[in-house]
């Protein structure tokens, strides 16, 4: 995994944006066709703004895949992340070749089944992730399954990233956050040919530091990071302030 650190979160979604944009068109030039993953909250709003602005991307060959979804929570919700990428993306765009949203509000366990046999069918060549605030890659929280083949699985959601979707302001109370969504599994995240992680701002500090100073454990999912080669954590230097001095330098060398 290589780290990149940026004076502020504008600087941070500029470069992991125009890294994505960069990608995309290399796929397309090889392939033919770009499959992306794509995240959404709070650390991506950047990102994603530059993707949208970046030139020369044949937006016709691109398959978009949907990281995860609350279950039960509906599309007119807020919080709900078809919302988020219709409106924030897919609005913004060209028209896709194809864009596969997690449908939440149906029966989840034939929606993994859907998803997991569209994905199958379509190597990611270029996966844009956060961490959040408990380490948990979409939402697989501690401690994530690291082991499970199936690309897309219901998980329960703990109590530390119910706080940071409440804290984030998607929710007006606790109770109403979901108790359970549809997520893409870590093993499924971890085949993209490459993935750009972007995680900005003070309150994701803590989840840096263990990222990259841990040991590699499904108690903190998102040093799972570590493991790929092609992976690109961008952070900023209020997410980088509780790295250790050593860890710094190596980043910076």
């Amino acid at each position: 995994m290589n780290t990149f650190i940026y004076r502020n979160e504008i600087a941070l979604g500029k470069a992991a944006g125009e890294k994505a944009a960069q990608l995309i068109r290399e796929a397309i030039a090889n392939n033919g066709t770009a499959n992306i993953i794509l995240a959404t909250g709070t650390s991506q709003f950047e990102t994603l703004k530059t993707l949208i602005d970046a030139k020369n991307i044949q937006w016709d060959k691109v398959v978009m895949f949907h990281l995860d979804e609350y279950i039960s929570l509906p599309i007119t919700h807020p919080a709900s992340f078809r919302k988020y990428l219709l409106e924030r993306f897919l609005s913004q765009v060209t028209p896709l070749k194809d864009a596969w949203l997690i449908n939440g509000e149906g029966d989840a366990d034939e929606e993994c089944r859907r998803l997991s046999d569209l994905i199958r069918n379509h190597p990611i060549d270029v996966a844009l992730i956060g961490i959040g605030e408990n380490g948990h890659l979409a939402f697989n929280d501690p401690p994530a399954d690291f082991e499970t083949d199936k690309p897309y699985i219901i998980v329960d959601l703990n109590e530390a990233c119910k706080k940071q979707q409440l804290g984030e302001g998607w929710f007006d109370s606790f109770e109403e956050v979901p108790q359970k969504a549809i997520s893409m599994s870590v093993k499924q995240i971890l085949k993209s040919k490459n993935i750009i992680c972007s995680v900005p701002g003070e309150r994701k500090a803590e989840a840096v530091k263990h990222t990259l100073e841990n040991e590699i454990s499904n108690l903190y999912p998102s040093t799972i990071l570590r493991t790929h080669s092609h992976c690109s954590l961008f952070i900023d230097d209020t997410s980088a302030s509780g790295l250790r001095s050593d860890t710094k330098e190596k980043i910076n060398a």
